[in-house]
């Protein structure tokens, strides 16, 4: 009976051209709507993402700089432990004009970069060995995550025993910052990969290495990159660290050697602009390249909006 009604019903709409026409231009518009995928919403205008993005830390930085004047003013500390807004900017602009602050970001970024490469191959690994074998992520997924919550500068004083006031001792506090983040982060990737597509590797024939690099990997893009972006932070968490404890002229003076100077000078000028620093160097790693490629990312899989 069922089957006679649609029959009817179908035989009364292409008896009536419009509504006939009509079902049909329907069908067309969704399926012209599949072939052509998501559609993304149009990018902002340049204005509201001024005022989305951009304003609002402006009008926060404002109005910080405004309490701190005040408190200032105030007294609520002696000027030698609170200078003033002014005092800090003369000397924010003395060391970046005579080269001292350039140094120190260029010596800390180069620091930086090389020991967060080093613990992205070896963090990688790592995940990958855990991910592959149940024993070793039994017996040494906890030890990891234990280390992730570990602070940084609790290494420095082994790391100084081990290899002295050397490049050696900040690698060292870097690596054993760094690398559990990344780990962890590829594993909890691999973990929300559906086991499917492991096998689907299988069945065309792809070897370990070949799904690992064309299959997993890919899939557990979002969750890795999130991994490298936790990183990223106890790396630089753990070279500021091991920069300001590490103190050897012939180390070259980061920023973390730089705030330590300050501290023994007893210039808060110059620990506050130390501060500021590696708060700037740390945002705009984030802002310029982590915040740009998991947007990139994560829209390419319609996970996110433009």
């Amino acid at each position: 009976m069922v089957t006679d009604l649609s029959s009817r019903g179908m035989r009364a709409d292409a008896a009536d051209p419009n509504v006939a026409s009509a079902a049909d231009r329907a069908v067309v518009a969704g399926l012209d709507a599949l072939d052509a995928g998501p559609q993304l919403p149009p990018r902002p205008g340049l204005g509201r993402r001024f005022v989305r993005s951009v304003l609002p830390p402006i009008v926060f930085l404002a109005l910080l700089v405004g309490v701190w004047q005040l408190a200032y003013v105030a007294e609520v500390k002696p000027p030698y432990a609170l200078p003033g807004p002014a005092d800090v900017a003369e000397t924010f602009w003395t060391n970046v004009l005579s080269g001292r602050a350039s140094e120190a970001i260029w010596t800390s970024l180069s620091r930086g970069a090389i020991g967060f490469a080093m613990s992205l191959v070896l963090g990688t690994l790592l995940g990958l060995a855990m991910w592959a074998s149940r024993w070793l992520r039994a017996a040494v997924g906890p030890i990891v995550s234990g280390l992730q919550s570990l602070p940084s500068v609790a290494w420095v004083p082994a790391a100084i025993i081990w290899f002295q006031l050397s490049d050696a001792a900040i690698y060292t506090v870097v690596l054993l910052g760094a690398v559990p983040s990344i780990a962890n982060g590829l594993l909890g990737g691999l973990k929300q990969v559906p086991p499917l597509f492991d096998r689907v590797g299988r069945v065309l024939g792809l070897s370990a290495a070949g799904r690992i690099r064309h299959v997993l990997l890919p899939a557990a893009l979002p969750g890795y990159l999130g991994g490298l972006r936790q990183g990223w932070a106890f790396a630089w968490r753990s070279l500021m660290a091991a920069e300001l404890i590490t103190y050897s002229p012939a180390l070259g003076q980061g920023l973390g050697q730089l705030l330590n100077v300050g501290r023994e000078l007893s210039q808060m000028s110059l620990v506050i602009t130390s501060i500021t620093l590696i708060l700037v160097v740390g945002v705009a790693i984030e802002l310029l390249l982590f915040a740009p490629l998991e947007r990139r990312v994560l829209t390419r899989r319609g996970l996110t909006m433009r």
